[in-house]
């Protein structure tokens, strides 16, 4: 008996095919943090927010990282890891948490 064959599904997120809200908002909130983080690292003034936006990056990756499911969130975890943690380190660097 012949099936009827479905046209692949394209997901930039999910290699599954299933629904991961959970991942997918700890991957977004870790690559955003990790922007901020590495974008603002290299201002002198503002290591507050890179060292906050850092530290708060490396925290949701790693939970991120051992929630993940596919791949590709692993991926994107470990570029926002990346990211998050060049900025933590440079904005501690820079003055630290609270202004040092």
């Amino acid at each position: 008996m012949a099936q009827a064959m479905r046209p692949p599904q394209i997901s930039l997120l999910s290699t599954d095919g299933k629904p991961h809200p959970l991942q997918d908002t700890l991957m977004a909130v870790t690559l955003t943090l990790g922007t901020v983080a590495f974008i603002t690292a290299f201002f002198h003034n503002l290591h507050l927010i890179s060292s906050w936006a850092g530290l708060i990056g490396i925290l949701t990756g790693a939970y991120g990282q051992f929630v993940s499911v596919t791949t590709r969130e692993r991926f994107a975890l470990i570029i926002g890891l990346g990211a998050s943690a060049i900025g933590f380190y440079l904005g501690m660097f820079h003055g630290g948490l609270f202004g040092g």
